[in-house]
């Protein structure tokens, strides 16, 4: 892979849904203000190649996709493992050699998100559990697993997040962090960086607001704070040292930067996403394809 500025249009679908009308709002626009390549997601309805010759048609291209799931015992493995077959082959047949393998939607997390909220060690042993047959699957289909980190899921604090990339080793798992979602929830995300920087393959770049920091101290539930407008920052308006995050990446990494806003702060997503680009071409911009 040569590295390409990426976004995941997230703002547009989170809300509306993954549908085909929702995606060509969504490329539309970022094809306007200049993105290359987008996270692959398949819109509902539409199969992988006629996806892939749609996106062709604004000018972009597929960029590491994301598979996430409980990982919990609300999930019936056999039925886990064949979506995640699914999910790989799928973006094996995009080209894709690499994709991000997250946990979300707990209740209790999702409730009082980013504190590590009712950890349970029988809970955490399985997910990892679950997480290392993902893995096995998606290698299998020739797709190599990243784990995203994400607030409201079983791996949410830097502790649950190195215990399992300790546990699965490098060899079944690398590294695509998201640096919002481990900051929110009080990670360091260069130290992680530099921990884990032989498995970093793929990364959002994601900057974040101090209103509802730390945690600890915050009032309310995971989408009430996210959909705030004063959680996520576009890249370079919040607190994080992004500049730091850059540094502590290999000279040899090889993945897209994919920037990302969950919900814009300046209160208009095709603005956001302007201000996401520039930012991008002036600090990253030396260092992507053409």
């Amino acid at each position: 892979m040569t590295r390409r500025i990426a976004a995941n249009p997230i703002p547009w679908w989170s809300q509306a849904g993954k549908t085909r009308e929702v995606f060509e709002d969504a490329f539309t626009a970022l094809q306007d203000i200049g993105f290359t390549a987008v996270k692959a997601d398949v819109p509902d309805g539409m199969g992988t190649q006629e996806y892939r010759s749609w996106l062709d048609g604004f000018g972009l291209e597929p960029s590491t996709g994301l598979f996430s799931s409980p990982l919990d015992d609300t999930v019936r493995p056999p039925d886990l493992l064949e979506d995640a077959r699914r999910f790989a082959a799928q973006q094996a047949a995009l080209g894709l050699d690499r994709t991000m393998l997250s946990s979300m939607s707990v209740p209790e997390r999702m409730q009082r998100p980013a504190v590590g909220a009712a950890f349970d060690q029988g809970r955490f042993d399985h997910a990892v559990d679950l997480a290392g047959r993902v893995c096995e699957v998606f290698r299998a289909e020739g797709v190599r697993a990243l784990h995203h980190s994400h607030v409201g899921g079983v791996f949410e604090t830097e502790a649950e997040v190195t215990g399992l990339l300790d546990a699965l080793g490098p060899d079944l798992l690398g590294f695509g962090p998201d640096t919002g979602h481990l900051a929110w929830a009080g990670a360091d995300p260069v130290a992680l960086l530099r921990r884990y920087a032989d498995r970093t393959g793929a990364i959002h770049l994601k900057d974040l607001h101090p209103d509802h920091l730390p945690a600890q101290d915050a009032t309310g539930d995971y989408r009430t704070l996210s959909r705030s407008g004063r959680l996520w920052a576009e890249p370079g308006r919040g607190v994080l040292d992004l500049g730091a995050v850059l540094a502590a990446l290999p000279d040899d990494y090889d993945g897209d930067w994919m920037v990302e806003v969950d919900f814009p702060s300046v209160g208009d997503v095709v603005e956001s996403h302007r201000l996401s680009f520039a930012w991008a071409q002036e600090v990253l911009g030396a260092s992507t394809a053409p």
